[in-house]
């Protein structure tokens, strides 16, 4: 077991940093918790991400050695277990993330593997990875974001109740999607489903084709009419977001990128809320923008982002119009069901304050996760050895972590290295003792191209 010193990204302060301010944010708090780490908060500076794995951008650190926990791995593969350091060319295959959001993050998507080499091959400066990045999201704090497209009718309700988003995609374009979906929005048959993608993939890709000043002058339209008319904006909503909470939206997005496009992909796009605890995946290929909320984020080990809105940095709005899968689906559909972690035994003290071991279990061999809420001082949860590697992190509450005789403290923002074929116990000191564990182990999981 290692105690992992987990540097934060060293964020500029400008104007376009995402992360919340200060202490705010819940990774600067976590990052500046680890002893080793000399983080000092300052109040007046964004941090958005705190990283931990062996991703060469940012690997993690031995808190007593400051060796990387990628030459510790690569030294000694037994760590990751022989399988996956093969596998996964002797580096973790998941990175683990906590994310503080408090400014909209840039419409994107991450390509699959195949994508994922031909980009890094191609333009290894924004591509710096050959790796795809499917991707989990567990909500510490109320999240909200974009993910996936709205289901086809939702959509073509926008296209008929806001003036400013049908000019801008323009009549014809208009007239062609909803003929096209038309009867059939919600049909499972396969050349039903293929035509409408293409119907989707034509509709957002003539939006997104439009020049910057077109977009802007439309936008002016459009946040005029959100502040006009409130709880009547964009025909009173849709089934799942209602008109004013779809005003407030773009006035709120508009003041952090005026007269962006996202603006008006959002209308394409699921709005998503998350309360504590609720989870949703994105596979790769998947459009989303993440709006603002703290997150632990779990992802296949890669920092590849193709980007197409609400941001400075380089966009690729090609490649990102033409990777899409184009799914289109219910925000209940986005959302994830996990279910009791079964690898974990909880002792009297756990199970009569109704302490928990859940599992979010993604359809990927790279990574899995299980939140663990101890409820009351003394109550302690056992994992069994598993084939594959580990990383704790504690976000609430006061305890300690046991591998074999090694018995460490843990507190909000310490984060710990398991190793393969170790077996672990957690013990709260505290009434509320949260951790999240990310873990890779290859029996039963699906690979990257859907074999076992």
């Amino acid at each position: 077991m290692l105690p992992l010193g987990v540097k934060a990204p060293g964020l500029a302060v400008s104007a376009t940093c995402t992360g919340k301010v200060g202490h705010e944010s819940a990774a600067a708090k976590f990052a500046a918790a680890t002893p080793s780490n000399k983080l000092s908060i300052e109040q007046e500076k964004p941090y958005a991400e705190l990283w931990m794995g062996t991703h060469p951008s940012l690997p993690s650190k031995d808190a007593e050695t400051q060796r990387s926990l990628l030459d510790l791995v690569q030294d000694n593969q037994a760590l990751m277990s022989m399988e996956i350091s093969k596998k996964y060319g002797e580096k973790l295959p998941f990175l683990f993330k906590v994310l503080s959001i408090r400014k909209a993050l840039s419409i994107q998507a991450h390509p699959n593997k195949k994508l994922a080499e031909q980009l890094h091959e191609k333009d290894p400066k924004n591509y710096p990875d050959d790796n795809h990045k499917p991707e989990m999201t567990i909500a510490v704090t109320p999240f909200e974001g974009l993910c996936g497209f709205r289901p086809l009718k939702e959509i073509s309700h926008f296209l008929s109740s806001i003036p400013s988003f049908r000019s801008l995609i323009g009549e014809s374009a208009a007239k062609d999607f909803e003929n096209a979906v038309r009867g059939h929005e919600t049909s499972d048959s396969e050349k039903d489903v293929a035509k409408n993608k293409k119907a989707l993939q034509a509709a957002f890709s003539t939006l997104m084709k439009i020049d910057k000043s077109t977009v802007a002058s439309a936008a002016q339209e459009l946040v005029a009419s959100a502040e006009e008319e409130g709880e009547k904006f964009a025909g009173g909503g849709g089934p799942s977001n209602g008109g004013k909470e779809l005003a407030d939206l773009v006035i709120r997005l508009n003041r952090q990128f005026e007269g962006d496009i996202g603006l008006f992909v959002l209308f394409f796009l699921n709005y998503v809320k998350l309360e504590i605890g609720e989870a949703m995946f994105l596979k790769a290929d998947d459009i989303h923008a993440y709006l603002s909320g703290d997150i632990i984020e779990c992802m296949a080990s890669s920092d590849n982002v193709v980007r197409a809105g609400f941001t400075p940095k380089f966009q690729d709005i090609p490649t990102l119009t033409t990777m899409l899968t184009y799914s289109y689906a219910p925000i209940s559909e986005q959302k994830m069901h996990p279910t009791d972690y079964p690898y974990v035994t909880l002792n009297s003290t756990a199970y009569s304050s109704s302490s928990s071991a859940i599992l979010y279990d993604p359809p990927i061999e790279e990574f899995s996760v299980v939140k663990t809420e101890l409820k009351r001082k003394g109550a302690k949860a056992s994992f069994e050895a598993i084939a594959g590697p580990s990383i704790f992190i504690c976000t609430n509450g006061e305890g300690t972590i046991s591998v074999g005789p090694k018995n460490e403290e843990v507190k909000a923002g310490f984060v710990y290295f398991v190793g393969a074929t170790a077996e672990c116990v957690l013990e709260s000191q505290s009434e509320d003792f949260t951790t999240f564990k990310a873990f890779c182990e290859l029996s039963g999981k699906e690979s990257a191209n859907g074999t076992k």
